[in-house]
């Protein structure tokens, strides 16, 4: 059953009846199948808001206690040391955000987000999948499930990790490894940054360039008519894509930070933080469809308040300022952008004044690509220890940004031995956070 049109009957059951279509139905039924199609027709074609996304993955489990969900109220062991600021809507924030509690405007914060996962390594597969971690499969991740429904625009990667590819399950998953990210292979901040592979190497006159490549693509051609391995297609479309880079101009323009005009590079901060953002802004106003950035060390056992004043600072300033330069470029109704970690942190402080792993209750922050700003969904508890109202799950945040992608999140994809696996399973798109 469809999740967001409402059809009555779901893919399965509408491929089952056209298989009858020629076996002499009645009238009535060739109506109802009619109408059942044009269900179908209505329900695989979402009309999509975002254009591309960032998606800012804080590794460690983030406090959501010490960023948008604070407890003044609570007892001191609950709230921590650090104080709180109001927002530009009313909203109360830590004091850690006061740039993005200027422009609360544009976000939305999602105060309810939920799993099961207090490991590391299992909450950011959930993250990245929207997917409870199987022994059975290997799920692909946003950018390779993107990559796959959409492709290459404007010959630019379909999905760039910034710095690197920052986990295993930033990959392909089941899909097709030619689906994986592209790597910048150095930080945006180092003052001789330089992404690899993105220029002819040394000696390497453009003449001999063109004779490789022909070359290379006489092997490929040979290879293809003997074997459809995804290894070797996989390797074919990598070598598409790395020629596309090399020809391509405009690539090697959106990946020079250099020519990104030095008073903005200074507001988005000269530091690890703003200059990834500035990336990832280069990048999708260049084509690219999905950026993942991530950003810090958040698994604060210890010292959280020294932790958080330490790295939020330089993270706070990037943000607001991205909201604000893809604002005033026109980008961010078209943009959705994603602040996620693997999970949240302990109620209470412990005895080393740091908190623990948490996956009961955590927050999430969107902004732009038809998400609707000023918005506060759901709700944890007094000491936010669970989600008091509007529980999410990461299969709802998931299904949400396809929904605005406009990819029908349980369209079934083709994991091995042609087994049918959706996009997303369960999940439910969080209409209160749509523009």
């Amino acid at each position: 059953m469809s999740r967001c049109h409402g059809n009555q009957l779901g893919r399965r059951g509408f491929l089952a009846a056209g298989a009858f279509g020629g076996l002499g139905l009645s009238l009535a039924e060739l109506l109802m199948l009619r109408e059942a199609r044009a269900q179908i027709k209505q329900y695989d074609f979402i009309e999509a808001k975002a254009e591309s996304v960032i998606h800012v993955f804080l590794p460690g489990g983030i406090a959501h206690q010490e960023t948008f969900d604070p407890k003044p109220y609570s007892p001191l062991e609950y709230r921590g040391e650090l104080g709180t600021i109001r927002t530009n809507t009313g909203e109360v924030f830590s004091e850690t955000v006061p740039n993005l509690a200027k422009c609360a405007d544009k976000l939305a914060v999602i105060r309810s987000m939920t799993h099961g996962e207090a490991a590391h390594e299992r909450g950011t597969h959930n993250m990245f999948t929207g997917y409870k971690p199987s022994p059975a499969l290997v799920f692909p991740s946003f950018g390779s499930v993107v990559s796959h429904e959409y492709g290459s625009r404007n010959n630019l990667p379909p999905y760039v990790c910034v710095p690197g590819v920052p986990n295993e399950f930033a990959g392909t998953g089941y899909l097709s490894s030619s689906f994986g990210p592209f790597a910048l292979g150095d930080d945006p901040q180092n003052p001789n940054f330089k992404v690899r592979d993105l220029n002819l190497a040394n000696g390497v006159a453009p003449e001999r360039f063109i004779r490789r490549k022909s070359a290379l693509e006489a092997v490929n051609r040979r290879f293809a008519s003997l074997t459809s391995a995804d290894s070797v297609n996989a390797m074919d479309s990598f070598y598409d894509r790395a020629y596309g880079l090399l020809d391509s101009v405009q690539a090697r323009e959106a990946f020079d930070i250099g020519k990104e005009d030095a008073g903005l590079r200074d507001r988005y901060g000269r530091n690890q933080a703003g200059q990834r953002l500035l990336m990832a802004r280069r990048l999708v106003e260049a084509g690219v469809r999905l950026v993942t950035v991530t950003y810090g060390g958040w698994d604060m056992h210890d010292n959280i308040t020294g932790g958080m004043r330490s790295q939020m600072p330089a993270l706070d300033v990037a943000l607001a300022t991205l909201i604000d330069d893809l604002s005033q470029r026109g980008l961010l109704e078209k943009t959705l952008v994603i602040v996620s970690s693997e999970f949240g942190r302990t109620p209470k402080i412990n005895a080393t004044a740091g908190r623990d792993h948490w996956p009961k209750v955590f927050s999430v922050m969107l902004a732009g690509g038809g998400i609707k700003g000023g918005t506060v969904y759901g709700a944890s508890d007094a000491t936010a220890t669970e989600p008091e109202e509007n529980p999410v799950d990461p299969a709802d945040l998931a299904t949400t940004m396809y929904h605005l992608l406009g990819i029908v999140a349980d369209k079934e994809l083709m994991a091995p031995g042609d087994r049918p696996i959706e996009i997303v399973d369960g999940g439910e798109v969080i209409k209160p956070l749509l523009a």
